[in-house]
C-alpha cells in the first residue's frame, strides 16, 4: 500500500536490532529510556510492552512541542542530507543495516554548529572535563 507509513512491527524491529547491536543480547543490561514521537505505531500497547521486554523505558515527546519536533526534524534532515543522499541504498535491509553506523558517526564524529563544531560525544567530554 502506498503511503501507508511504517508498521508497528517495523517500529519494534528497530529497538530490537539496536539492543542486539549495542549489547550483543536481547535485553539491555539496565533500563534505558527510548524517546519517540506520539505516532500510532510508537504508542501502541504492543510496542510499549515489547520495549520494556528489551529493557527499554518508552518516553514520548510532548504533544505539540515545537522544540522537540524541531530537534527531531533537524536530526532527520541531517541524516538524510549527510548519510542517505550520498549512500547507495538498493533495498530496505541495506538501509536498516546502515542506520546504526550512521547514528554512531553522527554522535561520535559529525560536527554540529550548535556544539561549536564538535560531535555530541566530544561536546559532552569537554563539558564533563570542565565541570
Amino acid at each position: 500500500m502506498v503511503n501507508a507509513g511504517i508498521s508497528g512491527s517495523d517500529i519494534r524491529d528497530i529497538p530490537l536490532e539496536s539492543v542486539e547491536h549495542r549489547f550483543g543480547a536481547y535485553r539491555a543490561p539496565s533500563v534505558i529510556e527510548i524517546l519517540t514521537d506520539n505516532g500510532s505505531p510508537c504508542i501502541a500497547k504492543e510496542t510499549q510492552i515489547f520495549a520494556r521486554q528489551l529493557g527499554l523505558k518508552p518516553c514520548f515527546t510532548p504533544i505539540q512541542s515545537p522544540q522537540s519536533n524541531g530537534i527531531s526534524e533537524a536530526f532527520v534532515k541531517t541524516l538524510k542530507r549527510d548519510y542517505v543522499q550520498v549512500t547507495p541504498l538498493p533495498d530496505a535491509p541495506t538501509v536498516v543495516g546502515l542506520i546504526g553506523g550512521w547514528i554512531e558517526d553522527y554522535n561520535n564524529n559529525h560536527p554540529h554548529s550548535g556544539l561549536k563544531m564538535r560531535s555530541p560525544r566530544e561536546f559532552i567530554a569537554v563539558q564533563t572535563a570542565t565541570a
